[in-house]
């Protein structure tokens, strides 16, 4: 799957901690693709699961809320933590804990205007991700919103799918990702 997802034009995918075999699979993917591809875990909930994904190859540790501490030892391994955010006091908490990129999560459930509205008070060179119920045909409002990066999981994979349908899945949304580049230029 991931040298379907690379194919397409996807350059960063993490690996679920609570998903079979993560850290396995984690190793996996770093040793085939670390030097190609951004190779991080996701659900990432506590320091001792930081650490492990850093000994499995880990370069981003994706939570899905925001913990002081969980971002300030990825920070002090030299991964790129990117913790899950809602309010403008978590993007802050997460932010003075030393997170760079932010993922707003789940992102449909918020919409491109809450993003709007949160983005105009986030310092400069902070990155915010939608993630969460965003596929292909939003990213457009999205980014029209100030999001420069995106998750997406069940949009490209569902278990048992083929790596073809996954191949096609993803060159779907890397088009949509181009498009916008396009625009912005």
């Amino acid at each position: 799957m991931a040298e379907a997802l690379y194919e397409a034009g996807v350059r960063g995918i993490e690996i679920p901690l609570n998903s079979p075999d993560p850290l396995e699979s984690l190793r996996i993917l770093t040793a085939a693709f670390g030097k190609e591809m951004a190779c991080g875990a996701g659900t990432v909930l506590n320091i001792q699961a930081v650490q492990a994904a850093a000994e499995a190859g880990a370069t981003i540790i994706v939570a899905p809320n925001t913990r002081g501490d969980v971002i300030r030892k990825a920070v002090s391994l030299g991964l790129d933590p990117i913790p899950g955010v809602a309010t403008a006091t978590e993007a802050f908490d997460a932010i003075d804990a030393g997170a760079r990129h932010l993922k707003l999560f789940p992102a449909s459930t918020y919409g491109p205007s809450h993003l709007r509205q949160l983005s105009a008070v986030l310092p400069p060179g902070v990155c915010v991700w939608a993630v969460g119920g965003v596929g292909p045909d939003d990213l457009a409002a999205w980014w029209a919103a100030g999001a420069r990066a995106f998750g997406v999981g069940g949009e490209l994979y569902r278990p048992g799918q083929t790596a073809e349908e996954t191949r096609e899945k993803a060159a779907r949304l890397a088009a949509a990702a181009r498009g916008l580049l396009v625009q912005r230029d």
